[in-house]
């Protein structure tokens, strides 16, 4: 299996979170993880900042933003030229979708943990 280079947006350090759960089984499947939330903390040794910072060789960003919260990233998504963005559920937003077409950036409406969990990821 390949190191899938992942960008999770949308992270937290707070366990009950869908994002949280990505970190660390992202990490127990050995993908190197880049984590952006909403406050800083750390998760299975990913460090969360709370800003973009820059980024290289992105495989994949896995979205835990409502779409709203989403337009402040659409130009630092398409900017780190990912090979795919997954939305997981209840982050659904077809206005990403259109500019994420136009850059040639694939994208699935899918759930990080399934893909991971069924060897799909």
């Amino acid at each position: 299996m390949k190191n899938k280079k992942t960008l999770v947006l949308g992270a937290s350090a707070k366990s009950f979170r869908y994002a949280h759960q990505a970190i660390l089984s992202l990490v127990d499947k050995g993908h190197s993880v880049i984590a952006i939330g909403h406050d800083v903390g750390e998760v299975a040794g990913v460090k969360i900042h709370n800003k973009a910072i820059p980024l290289k060789n992105i495989d994949t960003v896995t979205l835990y933003l409502n779409p709203r919260n989403q337009r402040d990233y659409y130009n630092y998504i398409i900017e780190a030229k990912p090979k795919r963005v997954i939305f997981n559920p209840g982050t659904e937003n077809p206005q990403l979708y259109q500019l994420l077409e136009l850059n040639n950036i694939a994208f699935e409406v899918a759930c990080t943990l399934v893909l991971l969990a069924t060897n799909q990821y």
